[in-house]
């Protein structure tokens, strides 16, 4: 009896250097409401498809997860077919949010205390809306950062979510980001995003860049809406959505492979 042969691959074809796969860990934010505008928020679309897309390209495998677990929503403005065409461009997060397989992925998240992070090579925490008022004080999110860091492994965090960053610490007590060169939605984006809407957004009590220097933090920004991230040694930072790409090749430079 003759065997069937196996189908032919008509994909394109990614040179590796490992036998077992590059395993990345990125992690959304459960939905919340905003306590300035009262309105169901959630984790940005592009922080999460942007890098996810980069991913791919190497041949990657991804775990999204959340620090709840369960289904997770991305922000209303981020989603490119929403009626404010604030995401109108976004033409990556379109193809990922009309994609049922990788929708499946947000149906029903792992939750981060749920994992180990021996299991992976480096982690991604993306931004959005809900990280402002969820991740600065998520204990599980500070661990997950902490092991990354402190077991030499690239450790990523994007525009809103390194608010998880801002009080996390190192096993001596000592705050991460002390000395570090990061980035992070910049002031001039707030100001931009609350005039934009008519409203504060993001409680000024909760802005990223203030918050980072009185940790110690050498805070840098490459402009109004310019994509921009900045590598310290294993700690990636990216300025907001439109960095996550650069966020991604920093980290895939980071892994050298």
């Amino acid at each position: 009896m003759t065997a069937t042969p196996p189908a032919p691959v008509h994909h394109s074809s990614i040179d590796t250097v490992r036998t077992a796969p590059t395993r990345v860990l990125m992690v959304v934010a459960n939905s919340a409401v905003s306590t300035t505008t009262g309105w169901s928020v959630g984790f940005w679309a592009a922080e999460l498809t942007h890098p996810y897309f980069e991913f791919s390209q190497v041949g990657y495998e991804v775990t999204v997860a959340s620090p709840d677990g369960g289904k997770v929503e991305v922000d209303r403005l981020s989603d490119p077919r929403d009626a404010s065409r604030w995401s109108a461009d976004d033409l990556i997060s379109m193809g990922f949010l009309n994609t049922p397989e990788l929708m499946a992925l947000l149906e029903d998240t792992p939750r981060l205390a749920d994992l180990d992070p021996d299991d992976f090579d480096a982690i991604v925490v993306c931004g959005g809306q809900s990280p402002s008022f969820t991740f600065r004080d998520n204990k599980d999110l500070h661990q997950a950062i902490r092991a990354f860091y402190e077991s030499e492994k690239p450790t990523a965090v994007l525009c809103h979510g390194v608010a998880a960053l801002v009080d996390a610490t190192l096993s001596d007590g000592s705050y991460l980001v002390q000395g570090k060169t990061v980035t992070a939605f910049a002031d001039i984006e707030e100001e931009f995003s609350d005039e934009r809407n008519g409203r504060e957004i993001t409680p000024r009590e909760l802005r990223l860049e203030p918050a980072l220097k009185a940790r110690g933090a050498n805070y840098v920004q490459g402009g109004l809406w310019k994509p921009f991230a900045v590598r310290d040694g294993r700690l990636i930072t990216g300025q907001q959505q439109y960095s996550g790409r650069k966020v991604a090749v920093l980290l895939i430079e980071a892994l050298g492979h």
